[in-house]
Order: structure tokens, then C-alpha cells, then sequence
């Protein structure tokens, strides 16, 4: 009878005790910096690039097999195809300007034009 009671005591510290652990999952994360923002925004658009690339590489193979396969055929009628498009070189988008630039840009005046001054 004994040995019941400790089990169900057990139990529940450890019921207890992952309750406690999973509440702390619940906590909220800091916001990024703006340079993990801008590391993972230049990741995003390497990302995309390189999926570019890939489609570009498949489909090239893909004229190449379909072009081996018509070559020994007899066909008349050729459904045409969008050309394969290259990508080019990856090229990192520009960094925004410093900060202090953009408060000195901010503080300028709207217009520059002369004034014409009446005698």
C-alpha cells in the first residue's frame, strides 16, 4: 500500500515539474538588432538567388535531354518553350546609409531654390 502512495507522489512532482518547464517555453525573445535583421535579409535574398539558379540549371538539362530525345524522332509538330533565363552573378543588395547620415538628411531644409529678393 505503501509503495502506491509514492508512486502517485512521484507522479505528480514530476506532472508538476514539466508543467513548470513548459511555461518557461512561453517566454517572448527579444527583438533582433538591425544587423541580424539586415544578416537575414541578405540570407532571404541569397536564398532566392540561388533558387533562381537552380531552376535556370534544370531547365537547360531538361532542353538538353528533350532535345537528345526529339533528335532521333520524326516529329512535325514542336511545342515551344520559354527560354532558360540566367540569373548572372549573385550581386548583395546595397547597405542602408549610417544612421547620422539620415538624421542630417532629415534636418535639411525642404527646399534649396533661391529666393528672388523685389527692389
Amino acid at each position: 500500500m505503501k509503495s502506491k502512495n509514492v508512486l502517485s507522489v512521484s507522479s505528480l512532482c514530476i506532472a508538476l515539474l514539466s508543467c513548470l518547464l513548459a511555461t518557461s517555453s512561453f517566454a517572448k525573445l527579444p527583438e533582433p538588432s538591425a544587423e541580424a535583421k539586415a544578416k537575414a535579409a541578405e540570407a532571404k535574398a541569397k536564398a532566392a538567388w540561388s533558387d533562381k539558379v537552380a531552376a535556370y540549371q534544370l531547365c537547360k538539362a531538361q532542353d538538353k535531354v528533350a532535345a537528345a530525345y526529339l533528335k532521333g524522332k520524326d516529329t512535325k509538330a514542336v511545342v515551344a518553350t520559354p527560354a532558360c533565363t540566367d540569373p548572372g552573378p549573385y550581386v548583395p543588395e546595397v547597405a542602408a546609409a549610417p544612421a547620422g547620415a539620415s538624421a542630417v538628411a532629415t534636418t535639411a531644409p525642404a527646399s534649396t531654390a533661391p529666393v528672388a529678393v523685389k527692389k
